[in-house]
């Protein structure tokens, strides 16, 4: 069941996006069929037409979701679009069953994932759903 997926998107538009938020060429990966099939579901931002933000979120097919690929267009970053995402992952992990929503950050981005988000710190990190 993929109750997160929010949201169609295409291969091209994650690859420029990830490309924009993690730095390097954009490259040619089939982004859309790993999500298909090792994805709990994902959540998207878009303006207009331009995806700006994506959140994919995998999972061990019980209690446990875990966040990955958090990323959110240079431009607009520091508006809530990134912590908006992660709350609607949130919500919809913890819809779809799963008791628990990891997620393995940088220490630069603390913050954001702590601070705005709500994990709270562990081994790694962790929100009780």
């Amino acid at each position: 069941m993929r109750v997160l997926r929010a949201g169609d998107v295409g291969d091209d538009a994650l690859n420029a996006l990830h490309a924009g938020g993690f730095g390097g060429p954009v490259a040619r990966v089939g982004r859309r069929g790993r999500l298909e099939r090792h994805s709990l579901g994902w959540v998207c931002a878009r303006d207009g037409d331009v995806l700006v933000g994506f959140v994919n979120v995998a999972w061990d097919g019980g209690a446990h979701a875990f966040v990955l690929d958090t990323v959110v267009a240079e431009r607009c970053r520091g508006g809530g679009v990134g912590t908006s995402l992660v709350r609607l992952a949130a919500e919809r992990s913890r819809a779809a069953g799963c008791q628990w929503l990891h997620v393995d950050f940088e220490k630069r981005l603390r913050a954001f994932h702590v601070d705005a988000c709500g994990f709270r710190t562990t081994a790694a990190g962790l929100i009780a759903l």
